[in-house]
């Protein structure tokens, strides 16, 4: 038998092709990080001042990248540090607006392991003795970098006394190192630290932008993807890339085939826009048996009732944009945008923004209610019932007419009724004295001495005040015409022409009888007679006797 060939199993030819060894998986936020400048999505204004800097070696030795989360700031900061120690393909480039990605800094700096970047999570490392450490490093050279770069998230989260210890050597750092920070929080970064770093505030990205990249990462993902399942996603994202494309990745583990809008509505506990339509409408018709079955019904269907207000506000809010004309939503279909313009015509601003507010109300109630469903209804019930009132402002308007009261207006506030019995004093003067006699002596004496009147015309009141008046004049005694006649008073202040004070004309009146009296023949003898003496006080009633 023949013996076998030590040089078959040391080339293995008889052994079987092995697999390839299969690639992690990353989620996309990791996966789609921006490897460039042009990758940054709606940050043109800071990638515009970061190339000019770079182009005229005018580089600060400290950055501060400051936003809400997800828009980017760790993922510049890691941008900055290549585009600093860029060397190019060649071996030969020097920092770049434009880092090639394929130079030993670039992909050490990308993976995390360059020596010479240092990344530090402030959340961890808040004390003094951690900044002491890199105070200590900042002496030595970069080993194999141009520049030695300590990236620091969440900054805000140093201690005091480690903001202190870094001052000096954050202002007058060696040429060798630059500091990178980011945070969320850029109030509670002490001015002394802001003053010494130049700021970036990364902008909130749009939904349409926002839509536009997930469209982007679903194609290169070979993965279909709802225009409308897009921009709800966008919105849900709330300006930030990586919740967004957290949210994403997790509607794509969701659907089978492909990801639906509706996939993403019951994904993310949404309820399905067509119903808060249906319900809206039900609530607007005054049905309220029909509007709590909705309710119960979508409550079945595994919607939160927090979700549903919001649904309805957001419905409220689409029928306002469509009133004044507002640019339309990328992620309303055209049935909405039709149902939204159609309400318009026919609701009033009045009972639109009743609507806003009773809904937030509710919301408000909803969330920190015990029993989320039974407040749900209930505020659902009290919107009903504010669409059957009639309308404050057209009921005030009757009462200052005199006109018949409506039946439904037994249900306003019992002062108010009571109050719509009196009228109107008929001059200024008869209104002054009414206010001091039903409990208002301080704003009577104020409108008695210091308040000319341009207009009388009730409810209307116009006056030039002859001094400054307190700054809740106008409200109080708007309140307190309001609560003595029934009827809401319009009271504004003029510059316009307008008759003395009541306390001047008393006072004018007062002279004018004290001239004529000097001017009586008896007093012009006493005084004739006694040139030194002088009028101190006259008695009308002593003078006709």
């Amino acid at each position: 038998m023949a013996s076998e060939s030590p040089d078959a199993f040391s080339l293995g030819l008889d052994e079987p092709p092995q697999p390839a060894k299969a690639q992690p998986y990353r989620v996309l936020a990791r996966k789609y990080r921006p490897q460039r400048f042009d990758e940054l999505i709606g940050q043109d204004a800071m990638v515009q001042t970061l190339g000019n800097a770079i182009r005229r070696d005018r580089l600060a030795h400290a950055f501060l990248m400051t936003g809400v989360r997800g828009v980017g700031k760790t993922s510049t900061a890691r941008l900055i540090a290549k585009a600093l120690n860029c060397i190019g393909p060649d071996g030969q480039g020097g920092p770049t607006i434009s880092p090639c990605n394929v130079c030993e800094p670039c992909v050490a700096i990308a993976e995390g392991r360059h020596i010479d970047v240092i990344e530090m999570d402030a959340a961890s490392h808040t004390g003094v003795d951690d900044v002491r450490e890199i105070i200590e490093a900042v002496r030595y050279a970069a080993v194999s970098a141009r520049y030695k770069v300590y990236i620091i998230d969440e900054v805000h989260m140093l201690s005091k006394n480690a903001f202190n210890a870094l001052l000096k050597t954050l202002e007058e750092p060696p040429a060798h190192v630059k500091f990178l920070f980011a945070t969320t929080e850029v109030n509670k970064v002490p001015v002394t630290v802001l003053s010494r770093c130049q700021r970036f505030d990364l902008r909130r990205i749009s939904a349409e932008q926002l839509a536009d990249h997930f469209a982007r990462v679903s194609e290169k993902e070979g993965v279909q993807v709802e225009p409308e399942a897009l921009a709800l996603i966008a919105r849900a994202a709330e300006g930030s890339a990586r919740d967004g494309l957290s949210i994403l990745d997790q509607a794509i583990a969701h659907g089978a085939e492909g990801v639906t809008a509706d996939q993403v509505r019951a994904m993310l506990g949404l309820s399905d826009r067509g119903a808060i339509r249906k319900l809206l409408g039900l609530l607007l018709a005054g049905d309220a048996q029909a509007s709590l079955a909705a309710l119960k019904g979508q409550h079945d269907l595994g919607v939160e009732p927090a979700a549903l207000i919001r649904g309805l506000l957001g419905s409220v809010h689409g029928i306002t944009r469509a009133k004044v004309g507002g640019p339309q939503d990328p992620a309303q279909s055209a049935e909405e945008r039709d149902a939204y313009a159609d309400w318009a015509s026919r609701l009033g601003y009045a009972t639109i923004h009743r609507l806003w507010q009773l809904l937030l109300k509710g919301l408000g109630e909803v969330n920190t209610a015990s029993l989320p469903l039974e407040a749900a209804e209930m505020a659902l019930l009290r919107v009903i019932h504010a669409s059957e009132l009639p309308d404050p402002g057209a009921i005030l308007e009757k009462l200052a007419n005199g006109e018949a009261v409506p039946a439904r207006a037994a249900e306003l506030p019992a002062a108010a009724a009571q109050g719509a019995t009196l009228k109107a004093p008929p001059t200024f003067a008869a209104l002054v004295d009414l206010l001091s006699a039903k409990g208002k002596p301080h704003v009577a004496q104020q409108l008695h001495d210091y308040a000319g009147v341009v207009r009388y015309a009730p409810p209307e009141l116009v006056i030039k005040p002859s001094k400054p008046l307190a700054g809740d004049f106008l409200r109080d005694l708007t309140a307190g015409l309001k609560s003595l006649t029934g009827a809401t008073w319009q009271v504004s202040v003029s510059d316009g022409p307008a008759e003395p004070s009541l306390l001047d004309q008393e006072k004018a009146k007062a002279e004018e009888l004290r001239q004529s009296v000097l001017a009586s023949p008896v007093v012009k003898a006493a005084f004739d007679a006694f040139p030194d003496a002088e009028l101190t006080h006259y008695d009308l009633n002593e003078r006709s006797a």
